[in-house]
């Protein structure tokens, strides 16, 4: 007998799997269809970028979005767009950006979809100005599962978009969204890269550049002492006048197979760190393609491959600015003394912006980012660790990036989340929000 659930999907970081019965509908209409038909719970799926198990469901149905990547209407002379959730945000580049409009909110892949976007309310280089997607949203088109599709928007059912926004697909399938674009006059960016001496100098330098919408640094994860937070600080803004050429799809390299656990050895990562730090970084300003700045992963199919057959974790917080400095300098020592360093750790202030969703992640203050290879209980305790430092400081994990987040770091993060389960379409469940409300579906 054919297994229903037999259908296997992985997430992005590769250490959490799932069996689930999937459908990939072409039309709206097939999506109203296969929801509403199944006898077991749903979950909305769209390019799978996220790193741990919010865009998996074991046991019930997967909705794959992808085929609905539609423009529904524009209008150019506003930037106003309705576009299908199915539609990735370098789908959306390659319409707007010939007509001078821009994303307001893009995270550090083009692939993924305005309904993912929307979902865990992404955030950007430029949060510090522009706050998360969610705040740049007009309207939403949320099929539920008694059979209504409403729209919903800041002023129309606005507890219910905020339950949606940020809310990790569970008050609906978002159908379609209406976003406002920004206006910019070409395509290229202009970028400058400067050193970074220690973590006081991060702070220093985010500080002096207020004026540059885009701001993010990398960080050797392994250096101590007085060199803790070196690396280089990379800022960048929309430059004026040029080409309005969209970026292609087409990536430079292609990792074909898991790379072997010797890649991901200290030694190798201590090496990386030390040539990444060498890179020019005088402060001179370059002019840079779009794609360059933004989407350097990108460039790389299948790069999650670099952490071999095991995966990856990645580990994501955000703490309030007061208790930033000494936060930041634990999670780094942390890494540093166990040895299991990364070759990205990024650091960037957040705004104070208010995002309109409840469950959305970024708040005023610093955010921390690493990828850890899957090495087993040693990388789990690690993980603990660093958690129990972000929560001691008011902080809370990215449920996007998360594998390993209990139940208590979940609701200490999100004190709010029963909110959220009180719009939850019951219809719809997800492997992450049983793992953190208990809920059994």
């Amino acid at each position: 007998m054919t297994d229903p659930f037999g259908t296997a999907t992985t997430s992005w970081g590769r250490v959490s799997h799932a069996r689930s019965r999937v459908a990939e509908p072409a039309h709206l209409d097939e999506l109203a269809h296969a929801f509403r038909a199944g006898d077991v719970h749903a979950l909305a799926h769209g390019m799978g970028r996220s790193y741990g198990d919010v865009c998996l469901n074991g046991g019930g149905h997967l909705l794959r979005t992808a085929r609905l990547d539609r423009i529904i209407a524009a209008d150019w002379s506003t930037g106003v767009v309705r576009a299908e959730a199915g539609l990735t945000v370098g789908g959306l580049l390659s319409v707007c950006v010939p007509r001078g409009w821009f994303v307001p909110v893009t995270p550090g892949t083009k692939f993924v979809t305005l309904g993912g976007a929307v979902a865990n309310d992404v955030h950007g280089k430029n949060h510090h100005g522009m706050g998360t997607v969610g705040c740049h949203v007009r309207a939403l088109g949320l099929m539920r599962g008694d059979g209504e599709t409403l729209e919903i928007g800041p002023g129309s059912r606005p507890h219910l978009f905020a339950a949606t926004v940020g809310g990790l697909g569970l008050t609906g399938l978002i159908a379609w969204v209406e976003i406002q674009l920004q206006p910019v006059s070409s395509s290229d960016f202009e970028a400058q890269t400067l050193r970074l001496p220690d973590l006081d100098g991060f702070f220093r330098t985010a500080e002096d550049s207020h004026d540059w919408p885009y701001t993010v640094a990398w960080v050797d994860c392994l250096a101590a002492g007085r060199r803790l937070g070196r690396g280089l600080f990379n800022r960048g803004r929309h430059a004026s006048g040029g080409p309005l050429v969209p970026h292609g799809e087409k990536a430079r390299l292609k990792v074909p197979r898991d790379a072997p656990s010797a890649l991901l050895g200290p030694l190798t990562v201590r090496l990386f760190n030390a040539a990444y730090s060498r890179q020019p970084a005088g402060g001179a300003a370059a002019r840079v393609p779009y794609g360059k700045f933004l989407y350097p992963l990108d460039g790389i199919t299948d790069w999650n491959k670099l952490y071999g057959g095991r995966g990856f974790f990645q580990h994501q917080s955000v703490v309030p600015m007061a208790a930033a400095p000494r936060a930041l300098q634990k999670l780094l020592e942390l890494t540093s003394a166990e040895g299991q360093g990364s070759f990205l750790v990024v650091l960037k202030l957040f705004g104070p912006r208010a995002s309109p969703g409840i469950l959305s992640f970024p708040r005023e203050g610093a955010t921390f980012a690493l990828d850890l290879p899957n090495r087993g209980p040693g990388t789990l305790r690690l993980l603990d660790r660093m958690a129990e430092v972000v929560l001691a400081a008011g902080g809370r994990l990215y449920p996007a990036k998360d594998a390993t987040m209990t139940a208590e770091q979940f609701r200490a993060g999100f004190p709010r989340w029963r909110e959220v389960e009180s719009y939850r379409d019951p219809a719809i469940s997800s492997d992450f929000w049983r793992r953190v409300t208990g809920d059994t579906a």
